[in-house]
């Protein structure tokens, strides 16, 4: 009985730190847009009107002015964008982060159970290292 508990941990454990790597974090939320507001403007009439909105009435032919300057309009000055730069963590920091947890698992596991508590510390603290480690290689 208490083997295939261990057993069930371990296969637990081990869907877990498969599910950790292979998820892929959600793509970043632009703040500049509220909720509910669309990227596109509406689509505009021959007339320049929304489409929605109500036909304006008939109006009288405008007098042609005479021939001028175009005025142009400043400028619209955008900020910059932001990059994000992402490092990925190396392979030996991953390593370390993983034995350095079996390590520690297999120190508590020897104090409490002796070689067998050992063995069973080190593979249940390598694979929360190894769950700590995926879930967390694209924070910074």
């Amino acid at each position: 009985m208490r083997r295939n508990l261990l057993i069930g941990a371990f296969v637990a454990l081990a869907a877990l730190a498969v599910a950790g790597w292979v998820r892929k974090p959600a793509p970043p939320v632009d703040p500049s847009f509220e909720a509910g507001q669309t990227a596109l403007a509406p689509p505009a009439t021959a007339y320049g009107a929304p489409a929605d909105a109500a036909p304006a009435a008939p109006q009288a032919p405008a007098v042609q002015q005479p021939a001028m300057q175009p005025e142009y309009a400043p400028q619209q000055q955008y900020a910059p964008q932001q990059r994000v730069v992402r490092r990925r963590r190396p392979t030996s920091h991953s390593v370390a982060i993983v034995a350095g947890s079996a390590g520690t698992g297999a120190a508590i596991g020897a104090l409490a159970g002796g070689g067998r508590g050992a063995a069973v510390g080190a593979l249940s603290g390598g694979a929360a290292g190894f769950i700590y480690d995926r879930l967390t290689h694209d924070s910074k």
